[in-house]
């Protein structure tokens, strides 16, 4: 399982992605992997102010629906809309296709809370 090191993690299972001052936000391999096949995908909107800790969306798999947490608070300015056709996306390619939104952070202190990839792998081995 793969952990690209230059991404910042939750202990929620989100990744997010420095862009120059925005933040590309989805779930981890991990994530995807414990959920199962992912059929459907609900995502704010743009425009939307997200909370860090606070449930931003949802996906649904053949097993079970599972809130998505923001990592950051901030305002949404870029939703991806080709998970609501392609919601296998997210287990496909959870690093580069199935991104979830992108947000203008409101604090990005928030970010020091974040794990390290080397970090994030111990957790989720449990070590």
């Amino acid at each position: 399982m793969s952990t690209p090191k230059d991404l910042r993690y939750s202990e929620e299972h989100e990744w997010v992605k420095d862009e120059g001052g925005n933040y590309r936000i989805g779930i981890t391999h991990f994530a995807q992997s414990e959920l199962g096949d992912i059929v459907f995908v609900e995502l704010p909107s743009v425009g939307d102010d997200i909370k860090a800790d606070e449930p931003f969306g949802s996906v649904e798999s053949v097993k079970t629906v599972s809130e998505l947490y923001a990592p950051i608070s901030g305002k949404v300015i870029e939703v991806n809309e080709g998970l609501e056709d392609s919601p296998e996306f997210v287990n496909e390619s959870p690093y580069e296709n199935a991104w979830m939104i992108v947000v203008e952070p409101s604090n990005v202190s928030e970010l020091d809370e974040l794990m390290s990839a080397e970090a994030y792998e111990k957790m989720t081995v449990g070590e």
